[in-house]
Protein backbone atom coordinates (compact mmCIF):
# COMPACT_ATOMS: atom_id res chain seq x y z
CA UNK A 1 0.00 0.00 0.00
CA UNK A 2 2.67 2.50 0.66
CA UNK A 3 4.46 1.64 -2.63
CA UNK A 4 1.04 2.64 -3.94
CA UNK A 5 0.44 5.80 -2.21
CA UNK A 6 4.26 6.76 -3.68
CA UNK A 7 3.61 5.88 -7.12
CA UNK A 8 0.20 8.32 -6.76
CA UNK A 9 1.83 10.98 -4.64
CA UNK A 10 4.84 10.84 -7.49
CA UNK A 11 2.22 11.56 -10.54
CA UNK A 12 0.37 14.28 -8.55
CA UNK A 13 3.50 16.29 -7.69
CA UNK A 14 5.35 15.65 -11.26
CA UNK A 15 1.78 17.36 -12.34
CA UNK A 16 1.72 20.15 -9.87
CA UNK A 17 5.66 21.48 -10.39
CA UNK A 18 5.03 21.63 -14.01
CA UNK A 19 4.32 24.97 -14.98
CA UNK A 20 1.37 23.92 -17.23
CA UNK A 21 0.49 27.64 -18.09
CA UNK A 22 4.13 28.26 -19.77
CA UNK A 23 3.36 24.87 -22.41
CA UNK A 24 3.10 25.16 -25.90
CA UNK A 25 0.63 23.12 -27.79
CA UNK A 26 3.21 20.83 -28.66
CA UNK A 27 4.02 20.29 -25.08
CA UNK A 28 0.83 20.46 -23.65
CA UNK A 29 -0.65 17.44 -25.64
CA UNK A 30 2.75 15.27 -24.21
CA UNK A 31 1.98 16.10 -21.13
CA UNK A 32 -1.67 15.19 -21.62
CA UNK A 33 -0.35 11.59 -22.99
CA UNK A 34 2.37 11.10 -20.24
CA UNK A 35 -0.68 11.48 -17.87
CA UNK A 36 -2.82 8.93 -19.75
CA UNK A 37 0.21 6.39 -19.56
CA UNK A 38 0.56 7.04 -16.20
CA UNK A 39 -2.79 6.19 -15.41
CA UNK A 40 -2.43 3.26 -17.49
CA UNK A 41 -0.53 2.02 -15.36
CA UNK A 42 -2.44 3.09 -12.03
CA UNK A 43 -5.41 1.45 -13.45
CA UNK A 44 -3.38 -1.64 -14.15
CA UNK A 45 -2.21 -1.75 -10.56
CA UNK A 46 -5.84 -1.44 -9.53
CA UNK A 47 -7.09 -4.54 -11.64
CA UNK A 48 -4.18 -6.81 -9.63
CA UNK A 49 -5.34 -5.25 -6.27
CA UNK A 50 -9.16 -6.03 -7.27
CA UNK A 51 -8.27 -9.02 -7.91
CA UNK A 52 -6.51 -10.36 -5.02
CA UNK A 53 -9.55 -8.96 -3.02
CA UNK A 54 -11.91 -11.19 -5.71
CA UNK A 55 -9.17 -14.22 -4.53
CA UNK A 56 -9.41 -13.85 -1.17
CA UNK A 57 -13.30 -14.01 -0.83
CA UNK A 58 -13.43 -16.26 -3.00
CA UNK A 59 -15.45 -14.82 -5.40
CA UNK A 60 -18.01 -14.01 -3.20
CA UNK A 61 -21.03 -12.04 -4.87
CA UNK A 62 -20.84 -9.37 -2.46
CA UNK A 63 -17.78 -8.31 -3.74
CA UNK A 64 -18.90 -5.51 -6.17
CA UNK A 65 -20.42 -4.21 -3.59
CA UNK A 66 -17.79 -3.88 -1.38
CA UNK A 67 -15.69 -2.47 -3.84
CA UNK A 68 -18.39 -0.05 -4.73
CA UNK A 69 -19.04 1.55 -1.44
CA UNK A 70 -15.01 1.26 -0.83
CA UNK A 71 -14.13 2.89 -4.15
CA UNK A 72 -16.84 5.36 -4.66
CA UNK A 73 -18.69 3.39 -7.64
CA UNK A 74 -21.74 2.60 -8.71
CA UNK A 75 -22.95 -0.70 -8.36
CA UNK A 76 -23.00 -2.02 -12.20
CA UNK A 77 -19.45 -0.23 -12.61
CA UNK A 78 -17.99 -1.86 -9.97
CA UNK A 79 -19.14 -5.57 -10.63
CA UNK A 80 -17.73 -4.84 -14.14
CA UNK A 81 -14.75 -3.37 -12.34
CA UNK A 82 -14.00 -7.01 -10.52
CA UNK A 83 -15.57 -8.96 -13.84
CA UNK A 84 -12.54 -7.48 -15.76
CA UNK A 85 -9.88 -7.98 -13.11
CA UNK A 86 -10.03 -11.37 -13.08
CA UNK A 87 -10.23 -11.86 -16.52
CA UNK A 88 -6.84 -9.57 -16.80
CA UNK A 89 -4.63 -11.31 -14.02
CA UNK A 90 -5.63 -14.62 -15.60
CA UNK A 91 -6.77 -15.18 -18.94
CA UNK A 92 -5.40 -11.93 -20.73
CA UNK A 93 -2.04 -11.24 -19.54
CA UNK A 94 -0.70 -9.35 -22.72
CA UNK A 95 -3.54 -7.38 -22.52
CA UNK A 96 -2.89 -6.42 -19.32
CA UNK A 97 1.09 -5.92 -20.06
CA UNK A 98 -0.22 -3.35 -22.62
CA UNK A 99 -1.62 -1.64 -19.81
CA UNK A 100 1.66 -2.06 -17.68
CA UNK A 101 3.28 0.04 -20.70
CA UNK A 102 1.28 2.80 -20.68
CA UNK A 103 -0.60 2.07 -24.15
CA UNK A 104 -3.83 0.51 -23.54
CA UNK A 105 -6.09 2.67 -20.95
CA UNK A 106 -8.22 0.30 -18.21
CA UNK A 107 -12.01 1.24 -19.66
CA UNK A 108 -10.42 0.32 -23.64
CA UNK A 109 -8.66 -2.91 -21.37
CA UNK A 110 -12.48 -3.55 -19.77
CA UNK A 111 -13.70 -4.07 -23.76
CA UNK A 112 -11.10 -6.76 -24.15
CA UNK A 113 -12.44 -8.71 -21.09
CA UNK A 114 -16.55 -8.13 -22.21
CA UNK A 115 -15.40 -9.44 -25.28
CA UNK A 116 -14.17 -13.11 -24.28
CA UNK A 117 -16.42 -13.17 -21.39
CA UNK A 118 -17.79 -16.27 -23.13
CA UNK A 119 -14.98 -17.77 -24.45
CA UNK A 120 -12.75 -20.84 -22.87
CA UNK A 121 -9.69 -19.82 -21.03
CA UNK A 122 -7.83 -21.32 -24.24
CA UNK A 123 -9.80 -19.57 -27.02
CA UNK A 124 -9.46 -16.09 -24.56
CA UNK A 125 -5.59 -16.63 -24.18
CA UNK A 126 -5.49 -16.94 -27.96
CA UNK A 127 -7.66 -13.57 -28.72
CA UNK A 128 -5.46 -11.97 -26.05
CA UNK A 129 -2.57 -12.53 -28.53
CA UNK A 130 -4.30 -11.88 -31.48
CA UNK A 131 -4.81 -8.46 -30.22
CA UNK A 132 -1.59 -7.72 -28.71
CA UNK A 133 0.19 -5.49 -32.18
CA UNK A 134 -3.35 -4.27 -32.78
CA UNK A 135 -5.13 -2.57 -29.97
CA UNK A 136 -2.23 -0.37 -28.21
CA UNK A 137 -3.11 3.21 -28.61
CA UNK A 138 -6.98 2.86 -29.95
CA UNK A 139 -9.96 4.21 -28.68
CA UNK A 140 -12.03 1.68 -26.67
CA UNK A 141 -14.93 1.39 -29.78
CA UNK A 142 -11.95 0.37 -31.99
CA UNK A 143 -10.88 -1.99 -28.94
CA UNK A 144 -14.36 -3.20 -29.08
CA UNK A 145 -14.98 -3.81 -32.71
CA UNK A 146 -11.21 -5.27 -32.67
CA UNK A 147 -11.79 -7.96 -29.44
CA UNK A 148 -15.07 -8.67 -30.96
CA UNK A 149 -13.70 -9.81 -34.59
CA UNK A 150 -10.77 -12.17 -32.78
CA UNK A 151 -13.13 -13.46 -30.22
CA UNK A 152 -15.97 -14.57 -33.57
CA UNK A 153 -12.52 -16.01 -35.35
CA UNK A 154 -10.96 -17.59 -32.48
CA UNK A 155 -14.67 -19.55 -32.05
CA UNK A 156 -16.95 -18.95 -35.07
CA UNK A 157 -19.61 -21.51 -33.89
CA UNK A 158 -19.86 -19.75 -30.17
CA UNK A 159 -20.83 -16.84 -32.08
CA UNK A 160 -24.48 -18.35 -31.62
CA UNK A 161 -24.15 -19.07 -28.34
CA UNK A 162 -23.17 -15.62 -27.26
CA UNK A 163 -25.82 -14.58 -29.11
CA UNK A 164 -28.09 -16.17 -26.90
CA UNK A 165 -26.77 -15.30 -24.08
CA UNK A 166 -26.60 -11.73 -24.65
CA UNK A 167 -30.79 -12.29 -25.71
CA UNK A 168 -31.16 -13.66 -22.41
CA UNK A 169 -29.26 -10.97 -19.98
CA UNK A 170 -32.08 -8.68 -21.52
CA UNK A 171 -33.16 -6.34 -18.77
CA UNK A 172 -34.39 -2.85 -18.70
CA UNK A 173 -32.67 0.23 -16.88
CA UNK A 174 -33.30 3.72 -15.79
CA UNK A 175 -30.63 6.55 -15.60
CA UNK A 176 -31.31 10.05 -13.79
CA UNK A 177 -30.17 12.91 -15.93
CA UNK A 178 -30.20 16.00 -14.76
CA UNK A 179 -32.81 18.74 -13.94
CA UNK A 180 -35.72 16.39 -13.96
CA UNK A 181 -35.12 14.50 -16.35
CA UNK A 182 -34.23 10.31 -16.87
CA UNK A 183 -34.08 7.77 -19.20
CA UNK A 184 -35.56 4.46 -19.79
CA UNK A 185 -33.91 2.05 -22.13
CA UNK A 186 -34.52 -2.07 -23.05
CA UNK A 187 -30.62 -3.46 -22.72
CA UNK A 188 -29.53 -6.35 -25.14
CA UNK A 189 -33.18 -6.89 -26.15
CA UNK A 190 -34.28 -9.44 -29.39
CA UNK A 191 -32.90 -7.19 -32.38
CA UNK A 192 -36.03 -8.07 -34.27
CA UNK A 193 -38.59 -6.75 -31.44
CA UNK A 194 -36.57 -3.64 -30.55
CA UNK A 195 -36.53 -3.02 -34.35
CA UNK A 196 -40.37 -3.87 -34.41
CA UNK A 197 -41.32 -1.51 -31.77
CA UNK A 198 -39.00 1.14 -32.98
CA UNK A 199 -40.79 1.55 -35.82
CA UNK A 200 -44.20 1.43 -34.49
CA UNK A 201 -42.85 4.09 -32.66
CA UNK A 202 -41.84 6.17 -35.27
CA UNK A 203 -45.11 5.09 -37.34
CA UNK A 204 -47.24 7.08 -34.85
CA UNK A 205 -44.96 9.54 -34.00
CA UNK A 206 -44.92 10.44 -37.87
CA UNK A 207 -48.68 10.14 -37.95
CA UNK A 208 -48.94 13.21 -35.22
CA UNK A 209 -47.31 15.56 -36.95
CA UNK A 210 -50.32 17.56 -38.24
CA UNK A 211 -50.52 21.11 -39.09
CA UNK A 212 -50.65 22.62 -35.62
CA UNK A 213 -48.12 20.01 -33.72
CA UNK A 214 -45.41 21.88 -32.57
CA UNK A 215 -43.66 19.28 -31.27
CA UNK A 216 -40.10 18.05 -33.00
CA UNK A 217 -40.21 14.63 -34.44
CA UNK A 218 -37.93 13.10 -31.43
CA UNK A 219 -39.96 14.24 -28.83
CA UNK A 220 -42.76 12.86 -30.49
CA UNK A 221 -41.15 9.47 -30.72
CA UNK A 222 -40.14 10.01 -27.26
CA UNK A 223 -44.06 11.06 -25.93
CA UNK A 224 -45.60 8.05 -27.92
CA UNK A 225 -42.95 5.27 -26.52
CA UNK A 226 -43.94 6.48 -22.50
CA UNK A 227 -47.37 6.80 -23.46
CA UNK A 228 -47.54 3.39 -24.75
CA UNK A 229 -45.80 2.06 -22.03
CA UNK A 230 -48.43 4.03 -19.68
CA UNK A 231 -51.25 2.23 -21.09
CA UNK A 232 -51.84 3.35 -24.76
CA UNK A 233 -53.68 6.89 -23.79
CA UNK A 234 -51.38 9.06 -22.73
CA UNK A 235 -50.71 7.52 -19.34
CA UNK A 236 -54.58 7.89 -18.40
CA UNK A 237 -55.07 4.43 -18.13
CA UNK A 238 -52.56 3.58 -15.99
CA UNK A 239 -51.08 4.73 -12.18
CA UNK A 240 -48.11 4.46 -10.35
CA UNK A 241 -46.70 5.61 -6.59
CA UNK A 242 -43.82 7.70 -6.79
CA UNK A 243 -42.86 9.74 -3.61
CA UNK A 244 -42.21 13.82 -4.50
CA UNK A 245 -41.33 15.54 -1.49
CA UNK A 246 -41.84 19.07 -1.56
CA UNK A 247 -42.33 21.72 1.18
CA UNK A 248 -45.47 23.49 1.73
CA UNK A 249 -44.16 26.87 1.36
CA UNK A 250 -42.39 25.52 -2.09
CA UNK A 251 -45.93 24.17 -3.38
CA UNK A 252 -47.72 27.26 -2.13
CA UNK A 253 -45.41 29.55 -4.19
CA UNK A 254 -44.16 30.83 -0.87
CA UNK A 255 -40.61 30.07 -1.90
CA UNK A 256 -38.66 28.32 -4.71
CA UNK A 257 -36.47 25.55 -2.42
CA UNK A 258 -35.95 22.58 -4.66
CA UNK A 259 -38.07 19.42 -4.55
CA UNK A 260 -36.60 15.85 -4.25
CA UNK A 261 -38.22 12.42 -6.26
CA UNK A 262 -37.54 9.53 -4.29
CA UNK A 263 -34.82 7.27 -6.90
CA UNK A 264 -33.95 10.79 -8.92
CA UNK A 265 -32.76 13.59 -6.64
CA UNK A 266 -33.28 16.68 -6.57
CA UNK A 267 -36.18 18.62 -8.97
CA UNK A 268 -36.62 22.74 -9.77
CA UNK A 269 -39.32 23.56 -7.22
CA UNK A 270 -41.61 24.84 -10.32
CA UNK A 271 -41.23 21.21 -12.24
CA UNK A 272 -42.36 20.18 -8.40
CA UNK A 273 -45.45 22.13 -8.40
CA UNK A 274 -46.50 20.98 -12.00
CA UNK A 275 -46.15 17.52 -11.08
CA UNK A 276 -47.85 17.99 -7.65
CA UNK A 277 -51.00 20.19 -9.67
CA UNK A 278 -51.41 16.98 -11.78
CA UNK A 279 -55.05 15.50 -12.08
CA UNK A 280 -53.39 12.21 -10.77
CA UNK A 281 -51.72 13.22 -7.49
CA UNK A 282 -52.41 12.46 -4.51
CA UNK A 283 -51.41 15.18 -1.74
CA UNK A 284 -50.43 13.78 1.50
CA UNK A 285 -49.73 15.26 5.34
CA UNK A 286 -46.40 14.84 6.72
CA UNK A 287 -44.90 15.76 9.50
CA UNK A 288 -41.60 16.24 10.71
CA UNK A 289 -39.63 17.50 13.19
CA UNK A 290 -38.63 21.12 12.67
CA UNK A 291 -35.06 21.38 14.24
CA UNK A 292 -34.21 18.22 12.54
CA UNK A 293 -36.54 18.12 9.48
CA UNK A 294 -36.99 14.11 9.92
CA UNK A 295 -40.17 12.29 8.93
CA UNK A 296 -42.35 11.84 12.64
CA UNK A 297 -45.77 10.82 11.31
CA UNK A 298 -47.84 10.63 8.20
CA UNK A 299 -51.02 12.11 8.32
CA UNK A 300 -53.89 10.02 7.22
CA UNK A 301 -55.32 12.67 4.68
CA UNK A 302 -55.55 10.76 1.61
CA UNK A 303 -57.94 9.53 -0.69
CA UNK A 304 -56.85 5.86 -0.31
CA UNK A 305 -55.59 4.02 3.09
CA UNK A 306 -52.32 2.49 3.19
CA UNK A 307 -50.46 0.00 5.24
CA UNK A 308 -49.12 1.83 8.22
CA UNK A 309 -45.66 1.07 9.49
CA UNK A 310 -44.57 -0.18 5.99
CA UNK A 311 -45.95 2.80 4.58
CA UNK A 312 -43.68 4.86 7.50
CA UNK A 313 -40.68 3.45 6.65
CA UNK A 314 -40.44 3.51 2.73
CA UNK A 315 -41.62 7.26 3.07
CA UNK A 316 -38.95 7.98 6.15
CA UNK A 317 -36.03 5.80 4.01
CA UNK A 318 -36.83 7.40 -0.07
CA UNK A 319 -34.01 4.93 -1.31
CA UNK A 320 -32.45 1.65 -0.23
CA UNK A 321 -30.66 2.63 2.76
CA UNK A 322 -27.37 1.38 1.19
CA UNK A 323 -24.94 3.98 0.49
CA UNK A 324 -24.92 4.50 -3.01
CA UNK A 325 -28.12 2.36 -3.95
CA UNK A 326 -30.50 4.79 -5.04
CA UNK A 327 -33.78 2.53 -6.05
CA UNK A 328 -36.28 3.57 -4.98
CA UNK A 329 -38.09 2.35 -1.57
CA UNK A 330 -41.72 1.00 -3.52
CA UNK A 331 -39.21 -1.35 -5.36
CA UNK A 332 -37.42 -2.22 -1.96
CA UNK A 333 -38.04 -4.78 0.44
CA UNK A 334 -38.47 -3.82 4.19
CA UNK A 335 -35.92 -5.41 6.59
CA UNK A 336 -34.71 -6.22 9.82
CA UNK A 337 -31.54 -4.03 10.60
CA UNK A 338 -31.00 -6.71 13.10
CA UNK A 339 -32.09 -9.96 12.00
CA UNK A 340 -35.50 -11.06 13.31
CA UNK A 341 -34.05 -14.51 14.48
CA UNK A 342 -31.28 -12.43 16.92
CA UNK A 343 -33.38 -10.00 18.65
CA UNK A 344 -34.30 -7.35 15.79
CA UNK A 345 -37.91 -5.71 16.45
CA UNK A 346 -40.75 -5.14 13.60
CA UNK A 347 -40.64 -1.61 14.60
CA UNK A 348 -39.74 1.56 12.52
CA UNK A 349 -36.27 1.69 14.84
CA UNK A 350 -35.01 -1.39 13.08
CA UNK A 351 -36.68 -1.44 10.01
CA UNK A 352 -34.70 -0.65 6.88
CA UNK A 353 -35.54 -0.49 3.31
CA UNK A 354 -33.13 -2.15 1.08
CA UNK A 355 -33.40 -3.15 -2.61
CA UNK A 356 -33.56 -6.93 -3.17
CA UNK A 357 -29.46 -7.11 -3.79
CA UNK A 358 -28.56 -5.57 -0.80
CA UNK A 359 -31.20 -7.05 1.18
CA UNK A 360 -29.07 -10.70 0.30
CA UNK A 361 -25.56 -8.67 0.98
CA UNK A 362 -26.87 -8.04 4.62
CA UNK A 363 -26.39 -11.92 4.89
CA UNK A 364 -22.99 -12.20 3.37
CA UNK A 365 -19.92 -13.58 5.73
CA UNK A 366 -18.69 -10.55 7.56
CA UNK A 367 -21.28 -7.85 6.45
CA UNK A 368 -23.04 -5.78 9.70
CA UNK A 369 -25.51 -3.42 10.06
CA UNK A 370 -26.93 -0.96 12.74
CA UNK A 371 -29.50 1.15 12.93
CA UNK A 372 -29.52 4.00 15.35
CA UNK A 373 -32.36 6.12 17.38
CA UNK A 374 -32.05 8.79 14.90
CA UNK A 375 -32.22 6.53 11.56
CA UNK A 376 -28.66 6.54 11.32
CA UNK A 377 -27.63 3.57 9.46
CA UNK A 378 -24.03 1.89 9.69
CA UNK A 379 -22.86 -0.88 7.49
CA UNK A 380 -19.39 -2.55 8.38
CA UNK A 381 -17.69 -4.22 5.38
CA UNK A 382 -16.12 -7.81 5.62
CA UNK A 383 -12.45 -5.69 5.87
CA UNK A 384 -13.82 -3.22 8.45
CA UNK A 385 -14.95 -0.49 7.23
CA UNK A 386 -17.54 2.04 8.17
CA UNK A 387 -20.58 3.92 5.84
CA UNK A 388 -22.92 5.68 7.24
CA UNK A 389 -26.54 6.19 5.99
CA UNK A 390 -29.23 8.70 6.73
CA UNK A 391 -32.36 9.85 5.46
CA UNK A 392 -32.00 13.18 4.37
CA UNK A 393 -34.30 15.50 5.72
CA UNK A 394 -37.27 16.64 4.20
CA UNK A 395 -36.47 20.68 4.70
CA UNK A 396 -33.42 22.81 6.25
CA UNK A 397 -33.87 22.57 10.06
CA UNK A 398 -35.26 25.81 11.81
CA UNK A 399 -36.83 26.61 14.46
CA UNK A 400 -40.41 25.26 15.38
CA UNK A 401 -41.60 28.84 15.37
CA UNK A 402 -41.31 28.82 11.53
CA UNK A 403 -42.98 25.38 10.95
CA UNK A 404 -45.42 26.01 8.08
CA UNK A 405 -48.75 24.12 9.06
CA UNK A 406 -49.25 20.78 7.48
CA UNK A 407 -51.49 20.11 4.52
Amino acid sequence: MALLESIVDAVVLAAVNSVVDSLDDKDSVSLAQAASAGIARLEAVRFRALAQLNRHREGARSVAQEVALELSLVDNHAGALVAAADALTTRLPRTLNLMDEGKLAGFSAMKVATATAWLSDEDAQAVDALLEERIAGKNPDQVRKAANHAANTVDPEGAGKRADQHREGRRLTVRHGEMGVASIEVEDGPVEKVAAAYQRIDREARALRTGGETRTLEQLRADVALDLLLGGQGGASERSEVFLYMDLFTYLGLNEDPAELAGHGTIPAALAREIAMGGNSVLRRIITDPLSGQVLDLGRDRCRPSAGLAEFVRVRDRECRRPGCHRPAQACDIDHAVPWQHGGHTTDTDLIDLCRRDHRLKDEPGWTYHLATDGTLTITTPTGQRYDSTPPPLHEPRPAADEPPPF
